[in-house]
């Protein structure tokens, strides 16, 4: 066997039976049906792999397209540990940008247009112009419905008979929309600029009208990998179609079943229709399950199994890999209020029983309903990362990061080995490893600021791994390299907190611990979604949500937006299913109630004022901000000095022995005895038990240092 053979034959080692017969299918057009966490990272990678040691072609030949940076500087990560280096790894739009800054400047006179990442002003300029009066709110409306047209190749001329054809709600009048659309490109051409859409229509013309330019992108690039192949746009297919000409090497994947971007133009259309354009297709389904235990998959399988449309003809029915886990749970909560409440509590017990703040999530249908999340998670010192906020790399204090690192490479810190050098350069920015803030806003930014250092270890472990590729270690100013490259792809890196997310943010991402909430009929599925397709790409995204998770799941939704407030009904497509904790109703269009079992929740008033206590701090507290209780000072600093000590011994975060909020409440109560400890938020039966004699020791004026023995005799 010779060196190449051994190669081939170790690389599809490691792979079963479906993944191995979608790597080495021959060449030409193949469709990997994917479904969530079977595994299709790495059969694209590995065939990849496969095709450049068999010597089909060099790295350089091939284009693989995917959605995020994230997903692309991941892929060139794994083809890297494979061998395989030069591969043309990109979203469409970098890609797409790339060739026009090479290829397009004598089409534009020699000056490309500016690219420009925020259209809202041109989109306010176009409707002033066709004298429409708008709101900034409206204005947004119309960029998106605008960006949904470019994208779905519907002209102004043709917007009015398009969306009427489909029956599409419009922000506006049809014909408002139409006028602003027109006098929208208008102002870019004026402008001298052009959006994302722009740059995807530019390169498909300057392929299509320029032979000379076809034929030196085709010859340079011979083999195209689209991944999640669902969410093509009708513009990113017209694209990609200008890239093979009259050629047919592509592999794409896909799985019709997590088609959740319809309002961006993205349509499954041509993944359905992949086999009858290309005849000779070969057609791959992957179907084994290696993220999630048998419990969430059997209930993604109930939810995907009862889906109609055209989607669901190449729906896959997973099986899942791994062994059994804990069961999916279900719960009701009083209102919203109780239910991030809970939640939060919940998340904040996970991470003191050992589990990593950043593999569990929060999964939610609108971007709403992110902050009662964000301020109940930090009410108990727990840190959040929002996914859909600012870039990683355009963070304030990423930034700020980046240049201390980049100054102090100048300097005697760039002699020190890199793990030294590091943690010393962010000592500029104020950042040290044991100053992290007990939550909020504080708390996101100092865990951007530890993912650089975190980075820079893996970066380390790396070229030690690799001695004969990479050479000796890495310096600061390798790293603050490295950074850039990462940097200019989007590359980011991992950042530790609780992830909140929408389920169209959360798509392609996994976590051990999901928490599914709001799972109330109107917001999912959205009261907007009025047609039998709109309602199954909400069946979708739930789908997709419920594939998230890789061991624990909860589902859950308040029965009241508010406290006193209407009952709602549980999600239809949950209510058939009778998940234990959740009600079923015999009529499926009957309301919902609460199981008689379960108590409403008690509603707590101002301890000063006598008013509803509904924030999530007041709650804990007893009293809202306006009406202070009277603290106690003194015990108070004694309880940090404890809590510090405490959490020291254990090797935890401080704030996982109790939250600054809760040791607030103690040095304000005083209670004098467990059952009044007990009645204080953050304090359930396993840290009653664990420190409550400790507590009522300092509240009665014991030492510190005596109620640390206490908590160390316990050990």
């Amino acid at each position: 066997m010779t060196a190449r053979d051994q190669a081939i034959e170790q690389l599809l080692s490691g792979l079963d039976p479906e993944q191995r017969e979608a790597v080495t299918a021959p060449p030409g057009p193949v469709c990997i049906l994917a479904g969530a966490g079977t595994g299709k990272t790495r059969a694209v990678t590995h065939r990849i792999a496969w095709r450049v040691l068999r010597g089909d072609m060099r790295g350089q030949h091939v284009t693989a397209v995917t959605f995020t940076a994230r997903a692309a500087g991941e892929m060139r990560d794994r083809l890297r540990g494979l061998g395989v280096s030069g591969v043309n790894a990109r979203t469409f739009h970098s890609a797409a940008l790339r060739q026009l800054r090479y290829f397009g400047t004598r089409r534009f006179g020699g000056q490309l247009p500016e690219l420009v990442d925020s259209t809202l002003k041109f989109t306010a300029i176009a409707a002033a112009r066709a004298g429409l009066q708008t709101s900034r709110a409206k204005n947004f409306d119309l960029t998106t419905e605008i960006e949904w047209a470019a994208s779905s190749l519907i002209g102004p001329d043709d917007y009015v008979s398009a969306i009427a054809a489909l029956g599409r709600d419009a922000p506006a009048a049809p014909e408002d929309v139409a006028k602003v659309y027109a006098a929208y490109i208008e102002a870019k051409r004026r402008a001298g600029v052009m959006d994302f859409a722009d740059v995807l229509a530019y390169t498909a013309d300057l392929i299509t009208d320029h032979a000379a330019t076809a034929d030196q992108i085709r010859s340079q690039y011979r083999f195209f990998v689209v991944d999640e192949y669902q969410d093509v746009t009708p513009l990113q297919q017209r694209l990609l179609d200008a890239w093979l000409g009259d050629r047919d090497d592509i592999t794409v994947v896909g799985d019709a079943s997590q088609t959740i971007y319809s309002f961006t133009g993205a349509t499954s259309r041509n993944l359905l229709d992949f086999t009858r354009k290309h005849r000779n297709a070969s057609l791959v389904r992957l179907v084994r399950d290696y993220r999630s235990t048998p419990q969430v998959v059997a209930l993604a399988n109930q939810i995907i199994g009862e889906s109609k449309g055209r989607e669901a003809k190449m729906r896959l029915e997973l099986i899942g890999q791994r062994p059994p886990g804990p069961a999916v749970t279900a719960e009701v909560f009083a209102d919203e209020a109780e239910e991030a409440d809970m939640i939060a509590r919940r998340c904040s017990k996970l991470i003191a029983d050992g589990m990593n703040p950043a593999e569990i999530a929060v999964l939610y249908r609108t971007n709403a309903q992110s902050q009662a999340y964000e301020e109940a998670l930090a009410s108990y010192g727990v840190p959040t990362v929002v996914t859909g906020a600012a870039r990683f790399f355009d963070r304030p204090e990423v930034r700020q990061a980046v240049v201390a690192l980049r100054s102090a490479a100048k300097t005697d810190i760039g002699a020190m080995p890199l793990g030294e050098a590091v943690p010393a350069a962010l000592e500029a920015v104020g950042w040290r490893p044991d100053s992290a803030p007990s939550g909020g806003a504080q708390r996101e930014a100092y865990e951007a600021v530890a993912a650089i250092v975190a980075l820079s270890e893996q970066f380390l472990e790396h070229h030690r791994a690799n001695p004969d590729e990479e050479g000796p270690d890495p310096d600061l100013e390798a790293f603050c390299a490295e950074l850039s490259r990462r940097a200019a792809e989007q590359h980011a890196p991992a950042v530790s907190g609780v992830t909140l997310a929408s389920l169209h943010a959360a798509k392609g991402l996994e976590w051990d611990a999901v928490f599914l909430v709001g799972l109330a009929d109107g917001t999912l599925p959205t009261t907007f979604a009025r047609t039998e397709t709109a309602l199954e790409e909400e069946r979708r995204l739930l789908y997709v949500g419920i594939t998230r998770a890789r061991e624990l799941l909860q589902l859950s939704y308040g029965l009241a937006r508010s406290s006193g407030g209407r009952e709602r009904r549980l999600c239809r497509f949950l209510a058939p299913l009778g998940l234990g904790g959740f009600p079923r109703p015999t009529d499926p269009g009957a309301a919902v109630s609460k199981p008689r079992e379960r108590k409403k929740a008690k509603v707590l008033d101002c301890s000063g004022c006598g008013k509803p206590l509904t924030d999530a701090r007041d709650r804990k507290l007893g009293h809202c901000e306006d009406c202070p209780a009277t603290m106690d000072e003194e015990l108070f600093e004694r309880l940090r000095e404890w809590r510090v000590s405490v959490a020291k011994q254990d090797g935890k975060p401080a704030f996982t022995v109790f939250t600054d909020v809760t040791l607030i409440a103690i040095a304000e109560r005083c209670p004098g005895s467990d059952s009044e400890l007990a009645s204080l938020h953050g304090i359930g039966k396993s840290k009653l038990d664990k420190y409550g004699p400790a507590v009522l020791h300092l509240v009665n004026g014991g030492e510190v240092t005596e109620a640390i023995a206490m908590c160390t005799s316990e050990e």
